[in-house]
């Protein structure tokens, strides 16, 4: 029998692979930073090849550490940064360019033209999704129109477009399987998240042939099988989420109503909201969550672009630490944020502000301030801009939440989730493995080969490390809150467009 699932992390910076056996633990990891590449201001993209070689490596090392082979493992579930936009070749399996990332915004002022058209009706309406550089849809259009040959090669059917899980899964099984699933396919501006499937509507909008586009399967199901040369044998693909959909499920917030926040380069806030699909008054995103035995669940979302990035700024660009972990002691060594307000728009704002001209500020300094001051403003600025989120969220779904359930590489610093539950004023719980956008990759592909037998299984094996609840002491928040408004009214449209 087999003992584990490889769960395939593939992030912004990093790629990972993480075995976990079957009670839900993880057992090994493997983990591999990748370039960032930065050609011109707003500009963010990868190595698509870089991509593949570092996600190849972290499997081959982290078996070779842990002594596993192949017929050890049950399936392979991937989970991976959702909206980066990569086109190749059919017949070579060539990149013609760069992978674009999410957090790209070189098409912002395509995306003015369609609101100016009257376009973001349409493409609400159908996708959930906002007419924003952030998504996949424009990202493939300019790749079409400013790549020499691109769009003939297109119309003849040579290109294939895919998100980080297509591409990985046409080189695991060696350009045999050109796939994706709804939680991805949802973020690409193309897909009618209602009908399931490609809209021509959209495509015609967005200039794409549909040729360029990969099946859609569900979240869990078989889609592929590796092919023996990578890994010494065949192992089945049963498993594939976006990652903050993956994170949702393996917080196993499985429920109607009940919400995860991952605070990882970008922070991302998602709420179950079942079999609704809600449109939101607030500019969140309503998208899809998964797909399980034809059952869909949908989710409201709120993408805050940059969380945890804000720590790696201070320590690569500013000095001021050097480790991410050093800002919570260096953040507590002053009781408040004397007065300096740190809003991290380096590439826009996200929900529920969406601007695409916001710029990084900081503001409140005085000869007082100190790197410390700093530090613990950039912690608020995680929770904050997090804060914004949550509110709008109970005012689209009418549901208060009882709980926030974290993850997330920043969740390790205690300062951050107790300021965190106070400015929400609700309890904010961390689980014992916070590894969850991996170990929701797991449970999806598990489940489909039986690995484990039901979501009440894997319910029984999510438990609770710490809990935060709020301090007292609200109206001092309430004129954080205040202060943090007038900060972002400062740093909102800094770019005119």
């Amino acid at each position: 029998m087999s003992k584990y699932i490889l769960a395939i992390d593939a992030g912004t910076t990093s790629n990972r692979a993480v075995l976990v056996d079957h009670s839900g633990k993880i057992v090994g990891t493997s983990q591999r930073e990748f370039e960032q590449i930065f050609p011109e201001p707003g500009w963010v993209e990868h190595d698509p090849e870089e991509i593949w070689a570092t996600q190849k490596f972290v499997i081959r090392d982290l078996m070779k550490k842990k002594n596993v082979t192949a017929s050890e493992i049950a399936a392979i579930g991937i989970t991976n940064q959702r909206e980066t936009t990569l086109v190749w070749n059919r017949k070579t399996g060539k990149p013609i360019y760069n992978a674009i990332v999410w957090q790209d915004r070189r098409t912002a002022s395509f995306c003015d033209r369609l609101k100016k058209e009257g376009k973001e009706s349409i493409i609400k309406e159908k996708t959930g999704l906002l007419a924003d550089a952030y998504f996949s849809g424009t990202k493939i259009r300019w790749i079409l129109e400013n790549v020499a040959g691109a769009m003939e090669e297109a119309q003849k059917g040579n290109l294939a477009f895919g998100t980080v899980d297509t591409w990985l899964v046409w080189r695991l099984t060696h350009g045999k399987r050109h796939i994706t699933e709804v939680s991805n396919a949802s973020r690409t501006l193309l897909f009618n998240i209602h009908t399931l499937e490609w809209d021509s509507e959209l495509l015609e909008m967005f200039g794409i042939p549909v040729s360029m586009l990969p099946e859609v399967k569900s979240s869990s199901e078989l889609m592929g099988t590796t092919v023996s040369e990578h890994f010494g044998g065949e192992i089945a693909i049963s498993g594939i989420a976006g990652d903050q959909q993956a994170a949702l499920f393996g917080q196993m917030c499985v429920e109607e109503g009940m919400a995860k926040n991952t605070y990882g380069t970008g922070c991302f806030m998602v709420m179950n909201t079942g079999k609704k699909a809600i449109s939101s008054k607030h500019n969140l995103l309503t998208t899809i969550a998964w797909k399980i035995n034809d059952e869909v669940n949908y989710a409201l979302e709120g993408s805050i672009f940059v969380g945890g990035a804000v720590v790696q700024w201070l320590r690569d660009k500013l000095h001021i630490i050097n480790s991410s972990e050093e800002i919570e002691s260096l953040a507590a060594g002053v009781k408040d944020n004397g007065g300096v307000y740190f809003v991290p728009a380096f590439v826009g704002l996200g929900a529920p502000h969406w601007d695409q001209y916001a710029t990084g500020t900081i503001i409140g300094l005085s000869r007082g301030s100190t790197d410390a001051h700093i530090a613990r403003a950039a912690l608020e600025s995680i929770a904050l801009q997090s804060m914004d989120v949550i509110h709008a969220m109970a005012e689209d779904s009418g549901i208060s939440l009882a709980e926030l359930r974290v993850d997330g590489g920043a969740v390790a610093n205690n300062l951050l989730l107790q300021i965190q539950s106070n400015m929400i004023q609700k309890k904010v719980v961390r689980p014992e493995i916070i590894e969850t956008t991996a170990l929701g990759a797991a449970y999806l592909a598990g489940l489909a080969v039986g690995f484990w037998d039901s979501i009440e299984q894997l319910k029984q094996q999510w438990a609770v490390e710490k809990t935060f609840e709020p301090e007292k002491d609200a109206g001092q928040y309430k004129s954080i809150i205040e202060n943090w408004n007038k900060a972002l009214s400062r740093s909102k449209n800094w770019y005119t467009n």
